[in-house]
């Protein structure tokens, strides 16, 4: 299976959409990807903007069964642990390292999105990082382009390579038509200390298959999946 893990730098920072306009130019290129996001919290919160809740976007841009996408979900807006500890339940990290890979088995490519950074705790010994590790997916980094997003971004990078995930790019966004002075030098910064390869995601009109998928295209997301290590 040919796969990509993303995170963020901190929750908000645009994993949903990013993944969302992958998995909706896979799509229209003719793939059948899988979508999965391990643990989905905050469903008894409204989606602002506009835009659907994480599951129903991705599982909208994949032609999926939004319940196929989040094996996990919970009410509270918090943290995976305390949001199950809120609802009455805890997260057991190996079956949901199971229900993860059963999500993901007979994909031939497939998305996974994590739940805000890589140091997010899911239980509380057991973090976004560990579930990353054991599926053995290289990394897509959603970050901010403004200002603070330099700090974010390098210390993602670094738990990640202190943990021996590939990071393959950083995507910054929503990146302006007209970006400023700042905007650009935050992505030659991150880049050059980084040692990585910046993208930018442009700023979406909606949340619809065509806008989502004509973005996606922009992002080199087939040399992205190259070949993927073993473990799903």
């Amino acid at each position: 299976m040919r796969g990509l893990f993303v995170t963020g730098t901190d929750t908000e920072a645009g994993k949903s959409v990013l993944s969302a306009c992958l998995l909706a130019a896979m799509r229209a290129a003719g793939a059948e990807p899988r979508a999965v996001k391990p643990v989905l919290t905050g469903l008894a919160d409204p989606p602002a903007h506009g835009w659907p809740a994480d599951d129903e976007l991705l599982a909208s841009a994949a032609g999926l069964d939004r319940r196929d996408v989040a094996p996990l979900r919970f009410g509270p807006p918090a943290s995976p642990h305390l949001a199950a500890e809120l609802d009455g339940e805890t997260i057991d990290p190996q079956q949901l390292l199971a229900r993860t890979r059963e999500a993901l088995a007979g994909a031939g490519t497939a998305v996974v999105e994590g739940v805000g950074g890589l140091l997010v705790p899911l239980c509380e010994s057991y973090l976004v990082r560990d579930l990353a590790v054991e599926l053995g997916l290289p990394l897509l980094v959603a970050a901010r382009p403004g200002l603070g997003t330099i700090n974010h971004t390098l210390l993602t990078i670094e738990a990640a390579r202190a943990a021996g995930l590939e990071v393959r790019a950083v995507v910054l966004t929503p990146w302006p038509p007209q970006p400023e002075a700042i905007e650009r030098s935050n992505r030659d910064t991150i880049a050059r200390l980084g040692a990585v390869e910046v993208a930018t995601l442009r700023t979406l009109a909606g949340p619809g298959a065509e806008e989502l998928a004509r973005a996606g295209a922009e992002l080199p997301w087939r040399r992205w999946l190259g070949a993927a290590r073993s473990g799903t």
